[in-house]
């Protein structure tokens, strides 16, 4: 098989290196994978070990098919996990590791399989490299990378080019993961500007309808002064005047009374205007708040995924959280779209929780919903992706089971890696032990 192909991520040495950067294919030896054979056979026979890569596959190996925390397990089993060391140091000395043929490299080769059971039992059942193929690229399209990768890298029937195809693959998926952060800092960044210019309109609309208020009642106040006055001097006027004299004091109270009736229309113009004006500013405000708590969960989501890409960047800035792991939580998720399903259920099965799932109703009987949410430790719901019938019923059967449920601020990943990161669901582990 040709060593030509796509550019690959790869590890120089036992230096970690990130997935986001990107070398030429010639940079790589022609051999990825070697095996001892002592007799010449038409092809392997056996499942590749992981010290029989080539140290430029054990970065992505052990970034892709190993968690941070299943990871410091094994290397704790050494005494080589000390509790102050980083993910990032822990994934160093891994990669270290994996390219001795020791006992060190024996236990994450046994960590591997154990871990991608289930993936392996189903690529063995492939007997040629186009079998392999074709269990990658399904694997690739429901999301369900880390075993499948490892049963690939693995198999016997697997030829170099095979293993640059899927290795290729992995790679451009943390470019992917990559823009989709840099889109959410934009969109957090336009929010912050909206907020700003928000506060300033309101400031500038309280202002000017406080002064116009301010003006009309002083306007108001003196043309009753001014009526007062008139009428008390209207029955001197009248003794000592002609009767044309009471003539035009009766026309010029008049025409006050018509100033006042038109001033007080105005009045209740403007309170009118003021009413729509404060029902304006509650909508901003209400739009403000709102976009203030989407700016709030935009950073819990962004936090999130870059706390699962541990394995594809460098070492994490300082004050962010360890993952916490869900091991013996059942977690129900109700709604949603049916193709993402695959990626949420990795999100949760990653950190160790059971993962159920029931579409809200549209293909799932809702007969189907009290049996799942008894079984469940915590019901989540995506508020933009179910439908209100569902939504209601899933918050009575939690309230009937005495269940927590959880509404998610949509029905995309980061929403969901957001909320397994809240202090209300890592306290569901405790309750397991």
């Amino acid at each position: 098989m040709s060593a030509a192909g796509p550019p690959l991520a790869i590890r120089s040495g036992g230096n970690p290196l990130s997935l986001s950067r990107t070398f030429a294919i010639d940079s790589i030896p022609p051999v990825l994978v070697t095996r001892d054979q002592t007799t010449p056979v038409p092809g392997p026979s056996r499942r590749a070990k992981i010290w029989e890569f080539t140290t430029h596959l054990h970065c992505s190996i052990i970034g892709t098919c190993l968690s941070t925390g299943e990871l410091r397990q094994t290397l704790k089993k050494l005494g080589l996990a000390p509790p102050e060391s980083t993910d990032h140091e822990l994934h160093g000395t891994a990669v270290t590791l994996a390219g001795r043929h020791d006992n060190a490299a024996k236990l994450l080769n046994k960590a591997l399989d154990l871990r991608h059971r289930l993936a392996v039992n189903q690529f063995a059942k492939a007997a040629t490299e186009d079998g392999v193929r074709a269990l990658w690229h399904e694997a690739v399209r429901r999301g369900e990378i880390p075993g499948a990768y490892w049963a690939t890298l693995t198999h016997p029937a697997t030829t170099p080019g095979l293993i640059r195809e899927a290795f290729g693959e992995v790679h451009m998926l943390s470019h992917l993961v990559g823009a989709a952060n840099r889109a959410d800092i934009r969109r957090l960044c336009q929010l912050e500007a909206d907020k700003a210019a928000l506060e300033a309109k309101l400031e500038r609309q309280q202002l000017a309808f406080h002064e116009a208020v301010v003006t009309r009642d002083a306007r108001l106040q003196e043309l009753r002064q001014t009526l007062a006055q008139r009428i008390s001097a209207e029955p001197t006027v009248a003794a000592s005047c002609a009767a044309g004299d009471s003539a035009v004091l009766r026309q010029l109270v008049a025409d006050l009374e018509r100033r006042i009736a038109r001033e007080a229309r105005h009045g209740n113009a403007s309170e009118a205007k003021l009413a729509a004006a404060l029902v304006a500013i509650a909508q901003e405000r209400s739009a403000r708040s709102k976009a203030e708590r989407d700016c709030d969960a935009l950073r819990q989501e962004l936090d999130a995924v870059e706390a699962s890409l541990v394995p594809c960047r460098a070492e994490p800035p300082l004050g962010t959280r360890p993952e916490r792991r869900l091991d013996g939580v059942s977690l129900l998720y109700v709604g949603g779209h049916p193709h993402q399903v695959a990626h949420l259920r990795a999100v949760g099965e990653q950190l160790g929780a059971t993962f159920l799932h029931h579409d809200g109703g549209i293909e799932n009987h809702r007969n189907l919903l009290p049996g799942l949410t008894s079984r469940a430790d915590l019901v989540m719901f995506p508020v933009d992706c179910i439908s209100h019938d569902a939504a209601h019923a899933v918050k009575l059967l939690c309230r009937q089971g005495g269940k927590r449920f959880l509404p998610l601020r949509s029905a995309s990943v980061t929403s969901l890696l957001a909320a397994l990161r809240r202090p209300e669901v890592a306290s569901l582990t405790d309750a397991a032990d």
